[in-house]
């Protein structure tokens, strides 16, 4: 990431932890956990500045999160996700010949602004605001012809010559915009849908190719069931 964008999530972290250490002397703190369904894929541009045509695939999501009361119904809500992306389409320059399945996993760290009115015996949930996340892992998977080849991804910003052969690239930093839409019940069990947009490129700067117009992003919606303590 380039280092104005450093200094915006230093910033965030910043103040995440300042009014973290002011819930906690209010003794407001609430934990959660959750775990749910993705539905994702990867859209954007190809080399030519043509639109991507890659169909959804079902991944999933796990982890914590807490939320830090910032005003009467208003909260910060800051987490750490593992979660699991990706998308299905045509290889490029072998369309109609060969397909290409992408599993992206990261681990996400969304920073919320959350509000939670009462409603009946629970409270709505009303969720925003940005997400940050580091490449750990994923597969790229080739099929034609009735036959299959899977490969290790590489998170990588910059891809010399040389390296563009040994395997398939992405960069390892996403960063993106959240919402959410939910209800929690009184018991703290909850559940809420989910949407991501990607607001970065994903796939990385082959330094030997000059005109190169493509530009992808991590997109999807899902499912959450949760529980509050």
């Amino acid at each position: 990431m380039n280092t104005r964008m450093n200094q915006y999530l230093i910033a965030i972290l910043l103040m995440a932890f300042t009014v973290s250490l002011q819930a906690q002397d209010e003794g407001g703190l609430s934990f959660g956990i959750r775990a749910g369904v993705n539905f994702q894929n990867i859209n954007g541009k190809d080399a030519n500045g043509d639109k991507l045509t890659n169909d959804l695939v079902t991944r999933y999501h796990a982890g914590v999160q807490v939320d830090i009361p910032v005003a009467p119904q208003f909260y910060f809500q800051p987490g750490l996700i593992f979660t699991t992306k990706g998308s299905k389409g045509d290889v490029p320059y072998l369309e109609q010949i060969a397909t290409r399945t992408i599993n992206l996993s990261y681990v996400e760290i969304p920073m919320n602004f959350l509000f939670k009115p009462m409603l009946g015996n629970g409270h709505m949930l009303l969720g925003v605001g940005p997400y940050v996340g580091y490449g750990v892992g994923g597969k790229a998977k080739f099929e034609a012809a009735g036959l299959s080849n899977e490969q290790d991804i590489n998170f990588q910003k910059d891809v010399a010559i040389d390296e563009a052969a040994s395997g398939t690239y992405f960069r390892p930093w996403d960063v993106g915009a959240n919402l959410l839409v939910g209800y929690q019940f009184g018991g703290g069990l909850f559940f809420q849908l989910n949407a991501q947009l990607g607001l970065t490129k994903i796939n990385p700067n082959y330094t030997f190719i000059t005109n190169d117009k493509t530009s992808l992003q991590n997109t999807g919606f899902g499912f959450s069931l949760g529980y509050g303590f």
